[in-house]
């Protein structure tokens, strides 16, 4: 894939991993990668700098969020979010379509758009797929997502086809005010299409389909999947979808984001992800490490010695003891919960580095399933 705003090339493959290199002005972005979440132009607790010392690369922000607070016309006077976060690297915003379906009192769905109340104050606003565009443009995105209709995972099959309809006439609408924007003096970034479909492997197939014939992209989203259906239902959607994704193209799949979950999407040809999950399980004193899951406060790690992950190279783990950790979360002290979400970050962003070099080598599946082994085995006696 190719274009004036970015391209994408696949450097290495085994199996159906792959390894990647997706180019934007901003920055190069190795893939596979984990992209930190921001969801109000800031990772919780964490600097642009702390993100940097990681090895990120590209940050995901919330357009629901950013509208809402501090607004379109703050936005607009500041330059952008670039500028008002301090960050120079490339970011990709969703659509805020999620967010609208899951934390606002919606008022009303239709093909029109969305008509909901603000979570904050209570103000009815509607959201259409131009202006979910308009929104992204303003933020100055670099990737933007096109405004789809997201249905719970468990949503029986005339819901899922609902919104799989619906989500594609908004796609058509998303890309024409995106085309109309690339007239302007200065274009808006990358538009990525969703796929949608719940958990139904034809309907996935055929929204596919349809984002296809409607022209060429210049990478896909995968939607509607971690949202509450069983892990192996979402394995199963992949392996419906990968065959029929055109290779030359990045491969999203959103809000994915457990360390044993990354492995089994790349094993099936995801090359983007993102989710809260590392900085939540953080904040919340679960540490992500090589043998498993780790809460540190455990009252067995008061005095243990050793960092969170004696093979992490993060700022936490070349610094700071468990037991020391421990002692901040009982104390409720914040520097905990910054520690503990820089770590997890910095796990999963190593991990996709481990993940491409394996594919590069020709050794992912070796690697994917030692890594598993360990992860797994040691997540047993970790909550022993």
């Amino acid at each position: 894939m190719s274009g004036t705003n970015g391209r994408f090339r696949i450097e290495g493959v085994d199996g159906r991993a792959r390894a990647g290199l997706l180019t934007l002005p901003r920055g190069e972005v190795p893939t596979p990668c984990f992209m930190p979440v921001g969801t109000q132009g800031t990772v919780k607790s964490l600097t642009p700098e702390d993100l940097c010392s990681i090895g990120s690369r590209i940050i995901l922000a919330n357009t629901y969020h950013l509208y809402l607070r501090p607004g379109t016309e703050v936005m607009a006077e500041m330059g952008g979010l670039h500028r008002f976060m301090h960050w120079d690297g490339p970011i990709l915003t969703d659509s805020g379509g999620f967010q609208v379906f899951s934390l606002a009192r919606i008022n009303r769905v239709e093909d029109e758009g969305v008509t909901f109340q603000s979570h904050i104050d209570g103000s009815r606003h509607l959201l259409t797929p131009e202006r979910a565009v308009e929104i992204q443009a303003v933020l100055g995105s670099d990737i933007m997502m096109a405004l789809d209709e997201c249905p719970p995972g468990q949503a029986d099959r005339p819901t899922a086809r609902e919104a799989l309809d619906r989500t594609i006439l908004w796609l058509e609408r998303c890309r024409a005010r995106h085309a109309d924007l690339g007239d302007e003096d200065v274009g808006p970034g990358l538009l990525f299409p969703i796929i949608q479909g719940a958990s139904f492997g034809d309907l996935r197939a055929e929204s596919l389909q349809r984002t296809l014939e409607l022209g060429e992209w210049p990478g896909l989203g995968i939607g509607g999947l971690s949202v509450g259906e069983p892990k192996d239902v979402t394995l199963e959607m992949l392996e419906v979808l990968e065959p029929a994704m055109p290779s030359s193209l990045p491969r999203y799949l959103m809000g994915v984001g457990y360390p044993e979950d990354l492995v089994e999407a790349v094993r099936r040809g995801v090359d983007m992800f993102d989710c809260v999950a590392p900085t939540r399980n953080g904040r919340n004193g679960t540490a992500f490490t090589r043998d498993g899951r780790l809460n540190v406060k455990r009252a067995n790690l008061a005095r243990d010695g050793r960092p969170l992950d004696p093979d992490c190279q993060c700022e936490c783990c070349r610094n700071y003891t468990r037991a020391y950790l421990r002692h901040l979360f009982v104390a409720d002290e914040l520097l905990g919960l910054r520690l503990l979400s820089l770590h997890n970050l910095a796990f999963l962003i190593d991990q996709t580095v481990q993940a491409r070099a394996a594919v590069l080598a020709f050794e992912f599946e070796f690697w994917a399933d030692a890594w598993l082994e360990r992860y797994r085995s040691g997540s047993v006696k970790l909550s022993g």
